[in-house]
């Protein structure tokens, strides 16, 4: 009978493995927001929204190719200013990127980032 019983219990969590294994290694994976287009220009825009740690981590990323490019920008969530400030593109690909920590809202939150350069405009909006 303790044998049976045994038996039993190692099959169970036997059976239980797979589906452990799979498991995303971050449950707030799930929860993160990518998007990504074209601004009115050559430049292409990314705008992701994540949690982290209770609040949302917002990270906006204009790619122009192009190195030495002063881009201003905006920050707004649900119509409301976050941040503003000026960027200069870099590195091999041309590209800056803004980084923000907010707050975790109650509710529905859409992020929109805004960047203009030389009459180039990217709009970008994230709803989480």
């Amino acid at each position: 009978m303790k044998a049976a019983a045994r038996i039993a219990t190692i099959a169970l969590v036997a059976a239980s493995l797979p589906a452990i294994a799979s498991a995303p290694a971050n449950a707030d994976d799930d929860n993160e927001r990518i998007r990504t287009g074209s601004c009115s220009g050559n430049a292409d825009w990314k705008l992701k929204v994540k949690p982290d740690d209770g609040r949302l981590e917002v990270e906006a990323e204009i790619d122009s190719n192009r190195r030495g490019q002063n881009w201003r920008w905006r920050l707004k969530r649900d119509g409301k200013l976050v941040e503003r400030g000026t960027s200069t593109t870099r590195g091999r690909s041309g590209s800056f990127e803004v980084e923000r920590k907010v707050s975790n809202s109650r509710g529905k939150d859409t992020f929109k980032f805004r960047a203009r350069h030389n009459g180039q405009v990217c709009v970008a909006r994230v709803k989480i």
